[in-house]
């Protein structure tokens, strides 16, 4: 059943904390496994160094993001981006764990009026579970099919915030209509980011600004 707790969830994806409704925030691929490569390659066609967006729900590691599945929940499984495991859960998108972004954080909101906006975009992430994915990317305002920034984009519109920050491919006229995943990162408070260290498997936190 899709619904939402009345209450706040907080866990940690890859020792970063987040709270219901925080952004995933990842780059395509995962350079050790060929299905990877080909995401990598996806993901030059997008603006920026994040390429693909999800919503952290709670509890524990369960999020909401549009992929090839359409909208879908998810699990990330002991609290580690491990996108091999989760690959048949999300239809074999292959990504990288890039970071975190909190467009309510600075904002100076009430503590009880932040819990509620952040139930607000969860429980409108969950009742779009099931539509399709949306293949027209300039058309970020229809609510019957997603790709991942949009729906993160109209579930902040939600409680009145715009996550369009009119970022464009150059030389394409109108493709400032498009929510790119690196406009809500660059658009919102930074979380600690991470990158994968190769060899030794853990991560090593970035602060960003």
């Amino acid at each position: 059943m899709n619904t939402v707790n009345e209450m706040m969830h907080t866990t940690q994806i890859n020792g970063l904390t987040v709270q219901t409704g925080d952004i995933i925030c990842t780059m395509n691929g995962k350079p050790d496994i060929l299905p990877g490569e080909f995401w990598r390659l996806v993901g030059r066609l997008v603006p920026g160094d994040v390429d693909h967006v999800a919503v952290y729900l709670g509890p524990d590691g369960r999020c909401a993001e549009a992929g090839s599945r359409g909208v879908i929940t998810f699990d990330v499984p002991h609290r580690v981006w491990d996108t091999e495991r989760m690959a048949r859960q999300r239809g074999l998108l292959f990504d990288t764990f890039y970071g975190a972004a909190s467009p309510l954080t600075g904002l100076e909101l009430v503590e009880e009026d932040e819990d509620r906006m952040r139930l607000t975009i969860a429980q409108y992430c969950l009742s779009q579970v099931g539509k399709p994915y949306n293949l027209n990317f300039l058309n970020a305002e229809t609510q019957d099919a997603f790709y991942c920034s949009q729906l993160v984009y109209k579930a902040y519109q939600q409680v009145g915030i715009n996550l369009n920050t009119g970022l464009a491919m150059e030389q394409l006229p109108g493709t400032n209509a498009i929510i790119y995943p690196q406009e809500i990162w660059s658009g919102s408070a930074h979380k600690t980011a991470f990158r994968e260290q190769a060899h030794a498997g853990s991560t090593i936190a970035t602060l960003t600004t």
